[in-house]
């Protein structure tokens, strides 16, 4: 880089790697290893600081890491001369891109395992069709907007590869960013979702095919011929690959089994191949990432050895060195290149040609195939959406001469505004996710006729969670009306920013938000099986499905699915668990943030559970059901909610139910007279617990369910009674208890979406082993909540190591 450079005729002296510190004089800057340390963690504190602001807008992590990377260069800070010698010396930069190339090496290896080529081989007739449209008019379009820079800005660069570079650069649609932009909107299980993420997988391939075109063509002083040799080589390369490979690969995954740690033979097996195949490609004069990328694609998808090459190097490779891409192109941009009306004008040029190749090559294609106009709009948007690729095909130009400084900080700048305007023009165009309010009757448990269907929605996070939930359903169905229990178990998981997340939607039968899995079950999803398994032995509607989100918003799959499933209760899982020496110990705070959401938003009852084991370990069957549940009643809408759900399990011949109603007597106290102001609607609330109680009462079955009341005065004569039931299997209590009795209780309310006796229930500090579940019911037009709008960090403030 011209700006980059030292003074002088004379090359710098090589780096050392390590000096011998600062109290002998050597300067740490001066060294490789100390600067490029420097350099890593100035780069992840800018970066990182980018994403967290950028976040709010729904902009995926490659647009801070892009503007990151500028901001580091030449075009900001490093106009500071100083800065940029010191930073950023001439010297340092070959260490700089070798680690970069190394950890881009890896990546596009990881790029490969979220590639399945037999979802491509599926793809249907539109999808394909789309995919050539937004690779062909851009293209040409590209093509033809290089005649213009080539006279202008980028006279005296090779001809027929600057053609194909322009064309490749214009044409592509960066894959993985494309897949979170769809999640991030909640528009994966969506017609648009799933046609966008088929287009944009062909057009991945497309893309890499068309770039080694492009290396090829791109060698200097060199006979045609050269070229032909590099692409017949590299064709050679990729059948020896697809003969020698995938029956190794396959042997590898035969002796890695579900459950079992994966030998680290095969492991750096796998990662020495990676290597030696950029070795290969580099070698004939593609490039080191085809190789890694080719043996990306040939690795078998399904069962544990993957997921185990991505947990070992995805953590390193996109946090730590990935970063370091960005900025090593940033440092090649300089945005005050791009001077007068002349160069403005070519950028506006380059981004409008960009956005209509891809938008109405594919908006044209789409229409033709009958797609609604907004869809095939919002189709158009995502397909022009940019990403890692497009930097490293601008990189590989910049490195081989195509493309100047000017062009080359044209292009990054074409990516980064066409990247950044997908998602809001997706938004203005297309809102599929607007939840659709459905009209329907059974929002609780509570009901006049109680022999009419109830349908559940079951959340939990991991596999942990599931003996306790089939034993909770198997209690609920009662044996002689198997039929009117309808149960959606959701397994909640985070779509993080890590490659893993696509390779897990990859995995599901449908991308994304939400679905449950008919026909075939197979034995790699072991929730699957063992939903499967508990519905053919008890015969309830047991559908499994999968929410795969982000953790700050996946509590509107949550609310939505409910909606869409017309259930009456959604049951959470609690965010601690219990630890072997019975204290409860936090999971993740941000399951708690996720409880309070569904709180506020639910279209339904909620139930809240706090797992202590119900059941034991695994799945009581019918017949050996014996389980103890009590209904701590003290008034008001939830507990009567509470009630109506125990009731339903009393049906079970295997459940004993107790309910414990809770009446105050007040202390005396000298001459102070207590006014009720709000005495209207205490009354109403009485009169409707009384009725309900009443009912109860009239329906007991002999030796199943028990009726209590006990007169209390104080905290400590409720505490005292609730210790008397802390060997029952399961507590049902209100989140929200009405009347003078729970008043006393108030003081104990730690956690606000569980409510009084829900937190003392929830403290380590009361001994208890039964599971409890907090039921909030639903309560049309009202505040479905009564929670404090504070914000996650004021509702963790509780949390803390020792809890």
């Amino acid at each position: 880089m011209a700006s980059n450079t030292t003074t002088g005729y004379f090359c710098p002296p090589p780096m050392k790697a390590t000096s011998n510190g600062i109290f002998q004089g050597d300067s740490p800057l001066d060294f490789a290893l100390p600067l490029a340390i420097l350099q890593i963690c100035l780069v992840l504190i800018l970066t990182r600081s980018l994403a967290y602001f950028l976040r709010p807008l729904r902009q995926p992590r490659v647009i801070a890491e892009i503007i990151g990377g500028i901001l580091l260069g030449p075009s900001a800070l490093g106009r500071y001369k100083p800065y940029l010698n010191a930073i950023f010396p001439a010297r340092s930069l070959t260490v700089l891109d070798t680690l970069a190339n190394l950890g881009l090496l890896f990546f596009l290896f990881l790029v490969g395992l979220e590639l399945d080529p037999k979802s491509i081989r599926r793809t249907g007739k539109k999808a394909l069709s789309i995919a050539v449209a937004g690779i062909s008019l851009p293209f040409v379009l590209g093509v033809g907007s290089s005649f213009i820079l080539h006279k202008t800005i980028s006279k005296g660069v090779h001809g027929p590869p600057f053609l194909v570079f322009m064309g490749v650069a214009l044409s592509i649609t960066a894959f993985p960013v494309l897949a979170r932009i769809l999640a991030e909107l909640k528009l994966l299980t969506t017609d648009v979702g799933r046609i966008a993420m088929s287009a944009a997988a062909v057009n991945d391939i497309a893309a890499w095919i068309l770039l080694a075109l492009a290396i090829a063509l791109s060698g200097t002083g060199h006979s045609p011929i050269v070229s032909l040799w590099v692409l017949l080589s590299a064709f050679v390369f990729v059948i020896c690959s697809i003969l020698i490979f995938p029956p190794v690969f396959k042997w590898m995954a035969r002796h890695c089994h579900e459950g079992e740690p994966v030998d680290d033979l095969y492991i750096c097996a796998t990662l020495a191949a990676v290597l030696a195949a950029g070795f290969v490609t580099d070698s004939i004069g593609i490039h080191a990432l085809f190789g890694a990328f080719v043996l990306g694609i040939l690795v078998p998808k399904d069962g544990p050895f993957a997921g185990a090459l991505v947990e070992k190097v995805e953590d390193l490779v996109t946090g730590l060195f990935l970063p370091l891409y960005f900025v090593s192109s940033g440092l090649k941009t300089n945005v005050a290149t791009i001077q007068g009306s002349q160069s403005w004008g070519l950028l506006v040029l380059v981004i409008c040609t960009a956005c209509f190749g891809k938008i109405v090559g594919t908006v044209v294609v789409a229409l033709l195939f009958r797609v609604p106009y907004r869809e095939a709009l919002a189709l158009g948007f995502l397909m022009n959406s940019k990403g890692l690729v497009e930097l490293i095909v601008l990189n590989i130009g910049k490195d081989r001469k195509v493309l100047n400084e000017q062009t080359f900080t044209i292009m990054v700048l074409m990516a980064l505004f066409t990247t950044f305007i997908t998602t809001p023009l997706v938004m203005a165009v297309y809102k599929p996710a607007t939840r659709n309010k459905a009209n329907y009757k059974h929002r609780t448990v509570e009901r006049k006729d109680s022999s009419t269907q109830l349908r559940i929605l079951a959340c939990f996070y991991s596999i942990n969670n599931i003996p306790t939930l089939i034993n909770l359903i198997e209690a609920s169905r009662g044996t002689d009306k198997p039929k009117e229990l309808c149960v959606y178990c959701m397994h909640l998981m985070e779509l993080s920013e890590r490659p893993s997340a696509i390779l897990m939607v990859h995995k599901a039968r449908k991308n994304g938000l939400p679905f449950w899995n008919k026909g075939k079950w197979t034995h790699s999803n072991h929730v699957v099986v063992a939903f499967e398994a508990f519905r053919r032995l008890s015969q309830v509607s047991v559908r499994p499905m999968t929410a795969i989100s982000a953790m700050s918003s996946i509590h509107e799959d949550i609310c939505a699915s409910a909606e869409k499933k017309r259930v009456a209760m959604v049951i959470l899982p609690f965010h601690k668990h219990q630890r072997v020496d019975g204290t409860m110990e936090t999971t993740r705070t941000e399951f708690r943030w996720v409880n309070k959401r569904v709180l506020e938003n639910t279209p339904c009852s909620v139930g809240i559970l706090i797992d202590r084991g119900f059941g034991g370990t695994s799945h009581v069957s019918a017949s050996v059901v014996s389980s103890y549940i009590t209904v701590l009643f003290f008034g008001g809408c939830d507990d009567r909610e509470a009630l109506a759900y125990g009731v339903r399990m009393a049906e079970h011949p295997g459940i004993n139910l107790t309910v414990v109603h809770f009446l105050i007597q007040l202390e005396p106290v000298e001459e102070i007279v207590v006014v009720d102001v709000d005495g209207d609607s205490d009354t109403k609330g009485r009169s409707s617990d009384n009725v309900f109680l009443t009912e109860f009462q009239k329906i007991q079955k002999e030796n199943s369910t028990n009726y209590e009341e006990r007169i209390v005065r104080n905290a400590a004569e409720i505490i005292s009674i609730i210790g008397e039931f802390n060997h029952c299997n399961l507590l049902l209590v209100g989140r929200r208890p009405e009347g003078e009795a729970v008043a006393a209780l108030e003081g104990y309310n730690e956690y606000p979406e569980l409510g009084p006796v829900g937190s003392l229930l929830a403290s380590s500090d009361f001994s208890t082993r039964a599971s409890v579940l907090v039921v909030q019911q639903y309560a049309s037009g009202k505040p479905s909540a009564d929670l404090p709008t504070i914000s996650p960090e004021k509702l963790f403030e509780g949390d803390s190591e020792s809890d």
